[in-house]
């Protein structure tokens, strides 16, 4: 017996147990439940409700889904002008005083115990009594024509000072990194709802149907708080989830094919799995098999075409020495030059999460004026080489590039549970930060939004995670308010209640 004769027959014997449970009583009582709970929701829902994929966008602005073809390119409702996103996230939240909000009255301050009134009602994750007040961790310059304050942190991205739309005044309701990160990316602070990533490929598919519509790449050594759901696809299809992939190693684990498997084999594997689930979705037309389906011929069609994308040691050396990539190993440089290489193939959403923000100064690694400083230097050149080398290519106009953290950090000094920390550092703060965006129909070289004297409140131009939200969609061609999905009995949408485009920064 042929090892490939022998694969097909523990094949079919699985299709068969698979038959045999299909058939069980407690298998039917399961199916019997979801399936007559799913009848009475369609119709309180209406001939328009999930799964139907034939339907068209109807009266609540819901995308049409092909379940069988889920990843096919969409037209936008309006003519946007990005066609991709790449969002870095810096998880842990980077100090805005340290980077971009240029405060010397703060410095005048440093060492005096914080006045009462910045206390007084607030609630701080760590802050405990009075904590000193702590100046500015760097020296400031204004760079470019746009005069904007950088700090010497930043040496490289202050040369690109005229491509991007600083927003100054960007606040949040949550103190914490995990529910803060969620709130930024999916729209609530609470686990169950879509990320921005999957929103952004439901609407609009891919235009490589060989990748993924949305990919995540991390760096740091961890994953962000919030962990993979805040790249889940929460009630949207499966298939729209972001598919991590790795900067170090295989792209994406068991890409190769296992040993004694070729690649005729492994295509004979992916065609009996499909005729089996396409007879489980003949039995009982749940869309989610034909985006399963879906999947598995992506996965195969992935094998050729990720391993190559995914590949950096083919770019030429001046690239490598532009971004400084480290070949081989796990950094937020070689992920920065993926990013730009993925969305050159079609992809539509690439998220990078870079670990190791959170800048308390209980520690000498996160501490302000140590520690954090490398990863100042880890990011610097290689942001500033995405913006350069998407912009070289024809590519930022078209591409949306948006950088920022969770929340921002507080103007004075940490003092863990009332005891001063070793080392200088900054509490997690909700009431300013600073987000910056370049490309994809952003003005270029503009400031948004003002704190006051000292970096602790936002006196103009306030915005919050929904407002982000809605003009990244805006710029994409949609309409934040009417772009919606149906789930547990009336349309959500990735900005919930609220939200406005700022179109302030919009070119």
């Amino acid at each position: 017996m042929t090892h490939k004769h022998d694969h097909a027959q523990r094949l079919l014997k699985e299709a068969e147990a698979a038959e045999l449970r299909n058939h069980t009583r407690r298998h039917f009582l399961k199916e019997s439940a979801m399936g007559l709970g799913s009848l009475a929701i369609g119709s309180l829902l209406g001939a328009w409700g999930c799964g139907n994929a034939a339907s068209k966008t109807n009266p609540l602005g819901q995308v049409a889904f092909d379940p069988a073809h889920p990843l096919l390119p969409k037209s936008p409702p309006f003519l946007g002008k990005a066609r991709s996103v790449i969002y870095l996230h810096m998880a842990g939240a980077p100090s805005q005083l340290e980077l971009f909000d240029f405060k010397p009255e703060l410095a005048k301050m440093d060492g005096q115990d914080c006045p009462p009134s910045l206390l007084a009602g607030k609630q701080f994750a760590f802050i405990r009594g009075v904590p000193k007040m702590l100046g500015p961790q760097a020296k400031f310059a204004q760079h470019g024509e746009s005069r904007a304050w950088i700090s010497e942190h930043l040496p490289h991205f202050s040369t690109v000072a005229d491509e991007v739309s600083f927003l100054k005044a960007v606040t949040t309701d949550q103190f914490n990194h995990a529910p803060a990160q969620l709130l930024m990316h999916t729209g609530s602070p609470r686990l169950g709802r879509p990320s921005m990533g999957s929103w952004v490929t439901y609407g609009l598919g891919t235009e490589n149907q060989n990748l993924p519509g949305f990919v995540v790449l991390t760096s740091g050594g961890s994953f962000p708080d919030a962990g993979k759901s805040v790249w889940g696809s929460g009630f949207l299809p499966s298939v729209y989830q972001g598919v991590q992939c790795r900067s170090e190693g295989d792209p994406v684990l068991f890409i190769n094919d296992p040993a004694g498997m070729n690649r005729d084999l492994r295509k004979a594997s992916i065609d009996a799995i499909n005729a089996a689930n396409l007879q489980e979705y003949n039995e009982y037309k749940d869309p989610e098999i034909l985006s399963r389906i879906s999947q598995y011929e992506m996965a195969y069609r992935m094998q050729i075409s990720a391993p190559e994308v995914m590949n950096i040691n083919n770019e030429p050396k001046y690239i490598h020495e532009m971004y400084g990539t480290q070949p081989g190993k796990s950094c937020f440089a070689n992920n920065a030059l993926l990013a730009r290489k993925l969305v050159e193939k079609g992809v539509r959403y690439v998220q990078l999460f870079d670990w190791g923000w959170d800048a308390h100064g209980d520690n000498a690694g996160n501490a302000l004026n140590l520690g954090i400083i490398n990863k100042y230097r880890s990011v610097d050149k290689a942001m500033t080489a995405l913006l350069l080398d998407l912009k070289q290519r024809g590519l930022l106009e078209e591409t949306l590039v948006v950088w920022g953290g969770e929340f921002g950090r507080t103007p004075m000094m940490e003092n863990r549970n009332g005891a001063q920390n070793p080392f200088k550092g900054r509490d997690h703060h909700t009431e300013a930060f600073t987000i910056w965006m370049a490309g994809g129909g952003i003005k270029k070289g503009y400031t948004h939004g003002e704190t006051d004297e000292i970096g602790y409140s936002a006196v103009s131009g306030k915005v919050e995670a929904y407002d982000i939200q809605a003009t990244i969609l805006h710029q994409l061609g949609f309409n934040h308010e009417e772009f919606t999905y149906p789930f547990q009995g009336r349309p959500f949408r990735l900005t919930d209640v609220g939200g406005k485009v700022i179109t302030e920064v919009v070119s």
